[in-house]
């Protein structure tokens, strides 16, 4: 018997499993590091695939992209806004991803197809329920000035990124001097700068402030914590109830095309999906995956969000109009 044919089938077969083994993809992300690298490791132990991940603020990787140019190693960007994906795909960086990828979602899927939404936040409000009644709260975050009688105690992070996504879309929505008008009134109640929300929601529970705009996720923690922090929902179609959207696009420099377009798909499978909800209290952005009987039903969580084109954003104006505000 001729062994040799064997032989050469055995071999190739280890030569595949090998060179699958070594395959790498490198990810430059804006996702915090706590949050998304146990998924990593998820995707690398099932694919073989090694992930290199570069983590940082959105900006911090836009600029590093800006700078290495076509020289750089990254393979996908991986952003916590939809603002920073736009830039990316006015600046050209991205290619544009197949039908693969951008059919599963079930919303806010791009016209260009250069990126695919990931995940869903809302922006809500915070409450303290032993200090404020929801009846008594306004049905649009524009009309949050009005509440004179909690001058000193509102909370908001100027710095973090899905702040300044939401006053991008106010500019949108209501155009420069409106926004600067909004940020102007709501100075005047001298609400408290926050470096994070989580250190916002622990001032909420600790009666330190009793209102502050943020995700709805970071209530959530502190809900499953047993923590008694109200969330509020503006009214539909209110830029109070904006849907930050987290995504990712694939790098004209990338190297491994096939690798991370197994990713991006490994993301919006119903096990990554999970991750997301189960995990971190996000909204998937594909059907049948199990919420928190603490959510809003998806559907109900999409009709929250004004309809914004998300890589049209005035992220830039957003940014001058906080500078202008001193709150950056």
């Amino acid at each position: 018997m001729n062994r040799y044919p064997v032989l050469v089938t055995a071999l190739l077969a280890l030569l595949g499993f090998a060179q699958a083994q070594q395959q790498s993809l490198t990810v430059y992300t804006g996702r915090g590091q706590g949050l998304v690298e146990p998924l990593v490791k998820q995707f690398e132990a099932e694919t073989g695939i090694k992930v290199n991940v570069r983590y940082g603020r959105d900006a911090e990787i836009l600029a590093a992209l800006q700078e290495e140019g076509t020289r750089s190693p990254a393979d996908i960007f991986w952003a916590n806004t939809a603002g920073a994906l736009g830039v990316a795909s006015e600046r050209g960086l991205f290619i544009r991803l197949g039908d693969s990828i951008t059919r599963v979602p079930t919303s806010f899927v791009p016209a260009s197809r250069q990126w695919v939404p990931l995940t869903i936040r809302l922006r809500v409000l915070a409450y303290n329920p032993s200090r404020v009644k929801p009846e008594d709260l306004p049905k649009s975050i524009m009309d949050l000035p009005r509440l004179t009688q909690y001058k000193g105690r509102i909370g908001w992070t100027p710095t973090y990124s899905s702040f300044q996504d939401m006053i991008a879309a106010m500019v949108a929505q209501f155009g420069e001097a409106r926004t600067r008008q909004w940020l102007s009134e709501m100075k005047a109640l001298e609400p408290k700068a926050y470096a994070s929300n989580p250190a916002m929601m622990e001032a909420i529970r600790a009666g330190e402030i009793d209102l502050g705009s943020t995700n709805h996720y970071y209530i959530q923690r502190f809900v499953r914590a047993g923590q008694a922090i109200g969330t509020y929902y503006f009214a539909d179609g209110d830029v109070g109830s904006l849907a930050l959207i987290t995504g990712a696009g694939i790098l004209k420099t990338n190297k491994n095309l096939s690798a991370a377009n197994r990713f991006l798909l490994w993301l919006l499978s119903p096990k990554g999906q999970q991750f997301f909800t189960s995990e971190i209290a996000e909204y998937p952005v594909a059907r049948g995956i199990v919420l928190s009987p603490n959510l809003l039903p998806l559907n109900q969580a999409v009709a929250k969000s004004p309809k914004v084109d998300f890589e049209k954003l005035p992220l830039d104006t957003a940014l001058k109009l906080l500078r202008e505000a001193g709150l950056l």
